[in-house]
Order: C-alpha cells, then sequence, then structure tokens
C-alpha cells in the first residue's frame, strides 16, 4: 500500500501510537488502514453416509478434490456464506447443522470454518467453480488429490468422529 484511499496522500508502515503492531498509516489524514484475517466458511454436506466434495475449475489447486467453501461476504453470516458458497460450487442447498472445525492458518491469515450439513435429496451438480461434484464413500474419498490441509484434516476428523459416534468440533492451527 503507497497512498491513503482517503485522501491519496503518501502512507507509512509504522506501530502507532498506542498499538503494538505495525500497520498502515496516512501521513496526512492520520487514517490507519486495519488488515484483517480473511474467513473462508463452507460445508460437510452428507447424504446418508456418503460425503459431497467438489472438484476444483479453479486456481489455487486447479483439478484437487476440496469440500464446497469461499471467502465470506460482507453483509452475510458465516451460516449463510457457508449455504452460498455450496450452492455456487455444488448446486446443493443442504440442512445446515453445527459448526464442526476451525482451522486458524495465521501465515495465509486466513481462518477456515466448516459446518456439518444434512442433504435431504442427492442433488448437486458443477458450478462454474467445480470441474466435477461427486458424493464419496469414506473407503473412495481420493485423499492423494484433495486441495486443500484444512478440508483433509477435517474430513478426517469427521470419519473418526462419526466411528466414535459422537460428533465435537475441532479446533485445528496449520
Amino acid at each position: 500500500m503507497k497512498h491513503c484511499s482517503h485522501c491519496s496522500a503518501l502512507v507509512s508502515f509504522i506501530v502507532p501510537q498506542g498499538d503494538n503492531r505495525h500497520r498502515y498509516v496516512c501521513s496526512s489524514c492520520e487514517f490507519i488502514f486495519y488488515e484483517n484475517p480473511r474467513i473462508i466458511a463452507g460445508c460437510l454436506p452428507t447424504f446418508g453416509d456418503k460425503v459431497l466434495l467438489c472438484k476444483r475449475a479453479i486456481e489455487p489447486r486447479k483439478g484437487y478434490w476440496t469440500l464446497p467453501a469461499g471467502f465470506m461476504e460482507n453483509g452475510e453470516t458465516t451460516q449463510e456464506a457457508a449455504l452460498r458458497e455450496t450452492y455456487e460450487e455444488a448446486y446443493a442447498s443442504p440442512q445446515l447443522n453445527e459448526l464442526f472445525s476451525v482451522c486458524n492458518l495465521a501465515n495465509y491469515n486466513q481462518v477456515h470454518l466448516f459446518y456439518l450439513a444434512k442433504m435431504t435429496s442427492a442433488q448437486y451438480g458443477s458450478g462454474p467453480e467445480s470441474l466435477e461434484v461427486e458424493l464419496f464413500e469414506e473407503a473412495n474419498i481420493p485423499w492423494d488429490d484433495m486441495a486443500f490441509g484444512t478440508v483433509t484434516q477435517t474430513l478426517q476428523r469427521f470419519f473418526e468422529d462419526r466411528k466414535n459416534g459422537a460428533m465435537q468440533l475441532h479446533h485445528i492451527d496449520f
């Protein structure tokens, strides 16, 4: 960042008075630009004993499998974002259940949230960001072709919880 979006003056990367982190601060109007982590919200949709996965049609990790998820938009809740992304990527409209995993990616300034979701029918399709969408039994999950560690870890914990008969909230740091 070089210029203030409020007054066009130059900005400096300094620790503002009373703060403890470097921030971009306008040299003229003294506006402080706070940069905060991005939230990625998604679903872990199930139909019977199967999980719905999407093969990515976009970068990063084009051609790899993931749970339907994406960046939260302003003006929506995390639950609304998870359902919107599931519809955009998989044309599926599951019933949203509880939050299942919170994945902290401090080095990437991201937090990934995955909600459990139950599909009431096997209706789904490939949205514009998906090459394929498919329901997988645990034994057929393409583990070597998963797009993101957050998805792999979330799925592994889901299958473990399911085997143990009790779902719990998972906090996972990357």
